[in-house]
């Protein structure tokens, strides 16, 4: 196939053309690691009950949204899109818009400012987190509750993407920890899961260094090398533990543990065996056009889940608290700064189109999952459950409860989309559960500040 590199002009009609039309290996009934599953006495997780592939994907828009363009007209499967959602209207018997949901852990309380870091960190934690510069705290995100239980299905427990190019250290939002600000994922209360925003280095992740041919036998050398590191390293730290204080052992051990996480990568990896070699080109570095760096971080989560390469991603469009202007669509001032509208209809109306021009990006992924047949003949989107919204709710007001939600896919048959559901005040946490459960786990009751499941998605 004739194409253009991406060496020498980042071109997404190029890269678009060679996904759809390429021989990208998706996720083949016959090549599921049932075979695994079954060596490891392991239970059929994140799989639909017709043994397709289910996945899970959590979105986040910065700044909340403009209400009143927001919320639909009507209710259950009688309801009209306003003007944010509406691109979704092509999507429309797959998405289903949900009100009333919560995250009252992100409020001020004694804590003062910082409602973007909150914004962030508690969206998929639903806990308080910690107000410090240096000595963070949050939580375990629900994408990671999900991934520790279904991640050994695929190559990777989950995929960690964000379209902000640089990230900040330090103190960000009013004496929050900028590392509340930036990341979504958290494995641990300590440990956030760090997104990565470079489309090459997640392709190159995904599928291996070099061109197409190359990257099968690249990415075996690379296991090895690491591997064999990986046994000096560990041999050099048992031979030096005998020496060493209790305090230094502590300090080892620690060092050790995340050794061994590293060690149990990798064997995960060479359970797949040979990963896929898509036949299109790696693409460039982070483009300049936030739009177009949005549309290839899509892709990316596509061919993820198109290879089966993982069940469980989350993507970051921005930050909350952004300020970036939008001149693609003829905004110059910054997004964070016109959400404090002051109730002036030329600013409103300017968050209004920021807003939809976000959803518009969501909608095209949407079309695009709903245009994949999977392995059983029912589209990807059909096999997904996708999350979309923002930790703000009315961005002028820094409010955090009614956020704005939009749940898309038919979660392989289990959820009933097509509607705008209602749900009073409860915590966002119990929709989380319900995605769990549907993804196949086990064990947990409770999630944050969830007070039960939802009766009805």
């Amino acid at each position: 196939m004739n194409r253009q590199s991406f060496a020498n002009q980042l071109n997404r009609r190029n890269f678009l053309k060679g996904v759809s039309a390429s021989l990208i290996l998706p996720a083949f009934q016959s090549m599921l690691p049932g075979n695994l599953l079954a060596a490891k006495n392991l239970r059929q997780v994140a799989t639909s009950s017709t043994g397709a592939p289910l996945r899970a994907a959590y979105i986040f828009f910065p700044n909340g949204s403009i209400p009143d363009l927001w919320w639909p007209q009507g209710k259950g499967n009688d309801f009209s899109f306003k003007d944010t959602l509406k691109p979704l209207e092509s999507v429309r018997d797959s998405v289903q818009v949900l009100s009333g949901l919560d995250q009252l852990n992100a409020t001020a309380g004694k804590d003062g400012g910082g409602d973007h870091a909150r914004g962030n960190s508690v969206f998929l934690t639903s806990v308080r987190i910690k107000k410090s510069a240096t000595d963070f705290r949050a939580g375990i995100s629900i994408d990671q509750a999900i991934a520790s239980e279904v991640g050994c299905m695929t190559r990777f427990p989950s995929l960690e993407l964000s379209c902000d190019p640089a990230r900040r250290a330090g103190a960000c939002d009013t004496g929050y920890s900028c590392a509340y600000q930036y990341n979504l994922s958290w494995k641990t209360p300590t440990n956030p899961m760090t997104p990565e925003s470079n489309p090459r280095k997640v392709f190159e992740r995904l599928f291996g260094e070099g061109a197409h041919g190359e990257r099968t036998e690249q990415t075996k050398q690379r296991m090895a090398n690491r591997r064999s590191i990986l046994d000096f390293v560990m041999t050099d730290a048992q031979r030096m533990q005998k020496n060493l204080d209790h305090r230094d052992r502590e300090k080892l051990d620690q060092y050790l543990t995340g050794i061994r996480e590293v060690e149990s990568r990798i064997e995960n990896l060479e359970r797949f065996g040979s990963t896929v070699d898509p036949d299109i080109a790696t693409p460039d570095g982070i483009p300049f056009s936030h739009g177009e760096h949005i549309d290839i971080m899509f892709d990316m989560m596509l061919l993820a889940f198109q290879t089966d390469s993982t069940r469980i991603a989350t993507l970051m469009l921005a930050h909350d608290g952004d300020n970036r202007s939008h001149d693609e669509i003829g905004i110059p001032e910054g997004h964070h700064e016109l959400t404090h509208h002051q109730n002036k209809a030329d600013r409103i109306a300017k968050v209004g189109r920021i807003d939809q021009w976000y959803v518009k990006k969501f909608a095209s992924f949407l079309t695009r999952l709903d245009g994949i047949d999977d392995i059983d003949g029912q589209s990807m989107l059909h096999n997904s459950m996708i999350l979309y919204g923002s930790g703000n709710a009315d961005g002028n007001k820094h409010t955090h409860d009614n956020l704005p939600l939009v749940l898309a896919g038919h979660g392989g048959g289990n959820l009933n989309p097509g509607n705008y559901r209602q749900f009073g005040s409860k915590p966002a946490a119990n929709l989380f559960l319900n995605m769990a459960d549907n993804m196949g786990v086990q064990n947990l009751p409770r999630f944050g500040d969830s007070t039960g499941r939802l009766t009805s998605i």
